[in-house]
């Protein structure tokens, strides 16, 4: 009970450090999210359009990976950060950026299956009449984005 009081008394204060806190979170937490979209965003609008060997291995991937376990993306980021790892010398572990790249890496393959699913479903209903513009799927790709978000 002591602690519900304590949290409640930081929140109706405004304590500073509690901000800071928050700030950090909110940060970190929007920074992942348009990182994984400026990628997602793309990968997935090229994998609904593009046909290609191992395409359907490729949308099987995506959609297993948004049930990637947090744990699992944790521990590779630590291992890649860590000073024996391959970014090591970067220095990045326990920092901010490291927990946008953790955050990232979980939200990407949910964005990009997103992503893929709803501009497949936009080409079949608009396709026919983007080609008759001539507009290719590769040209597609911004309109149909545009137009599914």
């Amino acid at each position: 009970m002591d602690a519900l009081l304590t949290a409640a008394n930081l929140v109706s204060s405004a304590d500073p450090e509690l901000r800071q806190i928050v700030a950090v979170s909110l940060t970190v937490g929007l920074s992942a999210v348009a990182v994984a979209a400026a990628l997602g965003l793309p990968l997935g609008a090229a994998v609904a359009l593009a046909r290609f060997p191992g395409r359907s291995a490729v949308i099987v991937t995506l959609n297993a990976l948004m049930g990637l376990p947090p744990v699992v993306v944790g521990l590779a980021v630590y291992l890649m950060l860590s000073r024996s790892g391959p970014l090591g010398a970067l220095g990045l572990l326990f920092t901010p950026p490291a927990m946008v790249i953790a955050q990232a890496i979980l939200v990407l393959p949910i964005i990009a299956a997103l992503t893929r699913q709803i501009v497949e479903d936009l080409w079949t209903e608009y396709g026919e009449q983007l080609f008759s513009l001539t507009v290719g799927p590769l040209r597609a790709i911004p309109t149909l984005l545009r137009h599914g978000r």
